[in-house]
């Protein structure tokens, strides 16, 4: 993952935009007499299929694969928490996008600490990378 300042807000930035989506469309979608389970699975695969062309809009700018697996896994995690949160307690839509972005930056956070830990740190002639 590229740890130049435009990637880094890109990536955030993207996230935030996607989790947002997934999570106001969550709490638009699925209703509070849901069967939680029903609306985690439902909106699962709602976000991953919605984050998959978000991510090649935002790949565009800030790198096809450096946004492809946070971008899925924050469509995914979002819509499965703001999907299963609503049913057990109704959530505005100002809400659902406020938590479907919080989520997926925690996704985020997640994915460069396993890639850190996976890669550990590199360096080069300029120094630590």
């Amino acid at each position: 993952m590229d740890n130049r300042l435009y990637f880094v807000l890109g990536d955030m930035f993207s996230i935030i935009v996607i989790g947002g989506f997934i999570g106001l469309l969550s709490v638009a979608i699925v209703g509070t007499d849901w069967n939680m389970w029903v609306a985690m699975i439902l909106m699962m695969i709602v976000g991953m299929a919605l984050a998959f062309p978000a991510a090649f809009l935002f790949g565009y700018w800030f790198g096809a694969m450096e946004i492809m697996v946070p971008a899925m896994q924050a469509g995914m995690w979002s819509g499965m928490v703001v999907g299963m949160w609503h049913p057990m307690s109704a959530l505005s839509l100002s809400q659902g996008a406020m938590l479907g972005a919080v989520v997926g930056l925690i996704v985020l956070n997640i994915i460069w600490a396993l890639n850190v830990a996976l890669r550990g740190t590199r360096h080069f002639a300029g120094g630590a990378l």
